[in-house]
């Protein structure tokens, strides 16, 4: 039996995989398919004592997963989120973030195809 974390819409989440964690903020649970609606927040990258963040808060929604997610503690995401700088308009997308994205989704998917967590 499979149970499902019971996340509420604006709470903090993360995704893992390997040494990357990416912070995103539930907009809904679609319950009927175990499904979890995100918006990135941020990409944290942590090597060598060293953490790079990559601002994700232009990037599109996901649906993914919901028993992927784990809860994001408020002692982890505090001070990745002070490092953010604050929201200004942007002429264009930030193509380099959303490389970032598309990368780390294609390899935390086939990270839990792998291991069956599916």
């Amino acid at each position: 039996m499979n149970i499902q974390p019971n996340f509420q819409i604006g709470q903090i989440i993360s995704l893992d995989c390997g040494h990357r964690n990416l912070y995103c903020e539930v907009v809904q649970v679609v319950t009927s398919r175990d499904l979890c609606w995100v918006r990135p927040l941020l990409l944290a990258e942590v090597r060598e004592e060293q953490t790079w963040i990559t601002d994700l808060r232009d990037a599109s929604d996901l649906l993914w997963p919901t028993n992927l997610f784990r809860p994001a503690l408020d002692t982890e995401v505090i001070n990745l989120f002070s490092q953010l700088s604050p929201i200004e308009p942007k002429v264009s997308v930030d193509q380099v973030a959303q490389q970032k994205l598309h990368h780390f989704i294609t390899q935390a998917w086939q990270a839990y195809q792998n291991s069956n967590d599916l």
